[in-house]
This record gives C-alpha cells, sequence and structure tokens, in this order.
C-alpha cells in the first residue's frame, strides 16, 4: 500500500512568501505547486523555478518603471527597426552598440543625418536596450533640454550633478540643430558635455553635419571646437543617408 499523500495548506507559505516581500513568487506559488505535483518536480528544481519567478517578475517591473521615468517614448526597439531599408546603417554596428560596453567607457554616439532616416527610432531603441541592460537612462528632445538647463543655471555644482541629465548613466539628446542657439544657450550646453565627458555617455541626433556646428553654437568658432573637442573623442559617429520612413509610409498610405 502506497504512503498517503500529504494535503498541502499553502496559506502559510503563501503568507511567508508575501512578508518577505515576493510578490511574484505568491502569485507564482499556486500554478508552480500545481504543476510539480503532476510532474513529481524534485524540490529544489521547484524551488529554483519559485525564485526565477521572483527574480523575473521584478526584472519586469523595473524595466517598466525606468522606462516610464526616463521619458523615453514607447514603441520603438531594435527589434522592430527595419535595417533592409536603411542600408547606410551597418547592422552589425548598431549590435555592437546594443551590448552597452561603450556605455561603461561614458563614450558618444552621434548620429547626423536628415530628418526621417531612422536617427530617434535608433536613439530611443538603444535606449529602451540600455535599461534593459540595467543603466540609468534619461530622454530629453534638445528644446527641453535647453529648458531644463536654463531652469537650472543658478544652481551649485553640487545641487546640479544630482540632476537627471548629469547622474544618468546615458543621456539621450534628441533633434539638435533645428534651431540655432543664443551664446547662453551655447555656454550651458558646453558646460552639460564638459561635466559628462568621461563621466557619462550620451547619444545625440542631429540634422546638422560637424561643419555646421559653430553656427548653431552662437557662432562661436572657439566654444563649437571645444565641445567638439569632448564629444569626439572615442565617440562613434553614424552618418546616416538614404530615403525617409515617414515618406515611404506616406507613399504607401496613398497607393492604398
Amino acid at each position: 500500500m502506497s504512503a498517503p499523500r500529504v494535503k498541502l495548506d499553502i496559506d502559510a507559505t503563501r503568507e511567508k512568501l508575501a512578508a518577505l516581500g515576493l510578490a511574484h513568487a505568491v502569485e507564482a506559488l499556486d500554478g508552480l505547486l500545481t504543476e510539480a505535483v503532476r510532474a513529481e518536480m524534485p524540490a529544489h528544481v521547484f524551488l529554483e523555478r519559485l525564485l526565477e519567478a521572483e527574480r523575473s517578475g521584478r526584472e519586469e517591473r523595473r524595466i517598466r518603471t525606468m522606462l516610464k521615468t526616463s521619458k523615453i517614448p514607447t514603441g520603438q526597439t531594435l527589434e522592430n527597426f527595419d535595417f533592409a531599408f536603411q542600408p547606410a546603417i551597418e547592422r552589425s554596428r548598431i549590435e555592437t552598440l546594443a551590448t552597452g560596453a561603450w556605455i561603461r567607457s561614458g563614450e558618444v554616439v552621434l548620429m547626423q543625418g536628415p530628418p526621417g532616416v531612422g536617427k530617434s527610432h535608433l536613439l530611443v531603441a538603444l535606449g529602451v536596450r540600455a535599461i534593459q541592460l540595467g543603466f540609468s537612462v534619461q530622454y530629453f528632445r534638445f528644446d527641453e533640454l535647453l529648458t531644463a538647463l536654463k531652469a537650472d543655471a543658478h544652481l551649485r555644482p553640487e545641487r546640479l550633478k544630482k540632476r537627471k541629465y548629469m547622474s544618468s548613466s546615458l543621456l539621450l539628446v534628441d533633434e539638435m540643430g533645428y534651431d540655432p542657439m543664443i551664446r547662453e544657450e551655447a555656454s550651458l550646453f558646453f558646460r552639460l558635455v564638459s561635466y559628462r565627458y568621461g563621466r557619462g555617455a550620451m547619444i545625440i541626433t542631429t540634422n546638422k553635419s560637424i561643419r555646421d556646428w559653430t553656427e548653431l553654437l552662437a557662432g562661436d568658432e572657439v566654444l563649437a571646437t571645444a565641445i567638439l573637442d569632448r564629444l569626439l573623442h572615442r565617440a562613434h559617429v553614424l552618418n546616416i543617408k538614404g530615403r525617409s520612413y515617414r515618406l515611404r509610409d506616406l507613399e504607401e498610405a496613398l497607393k492604398a
């Protein structure tokens, strides 16, 4: 005669898990127990599955929270980027950037090209991947960044360095170059670049080529040289040329 099956009362276990703050394990407990009994799962395998449910749940929550606080636009990832449409972009180079090694070294990615060629999509996609890798990320359109810099212009250095555009591991600066800066704005941007140089990584998208940056930076050649000297040191420069994704979508819509 086989030994009687022990009746499991998991309420106490559930309460202990909840008391330890293991909310995802609590949620997964019933289903995993049912599977464990049906499959005669060894105890250590059950425990591993329960711990993995907690770990993966916490990681998903961390990513959701970071995506929200980083202000990154939603929906643009490396997986849904159409590399076939834009042969000017080397997929292998983007995949190398997606490893995040350059972020640890505080380097810069500068994406240049006309509107619509995928610069912002890649900036956002690499930002999302950085969050998945565990880096802190903050997104700004360039006009929003200038507004923040001017609002904080009076702050002492010890307070200024706590601002997210200074302290994040990766700063995303999108759509730079549509309007030239005045001298005050160019000086504040120089302060940002100087502080982050060697301390924090950046991705900048711009419709201006490097030779046009003096005009962009209030016509100050000395200041432009100082900024570019810091940005381009150990930088990854992507010159993106090709058709506009938005115009392609418009053409397809008109055909339909």
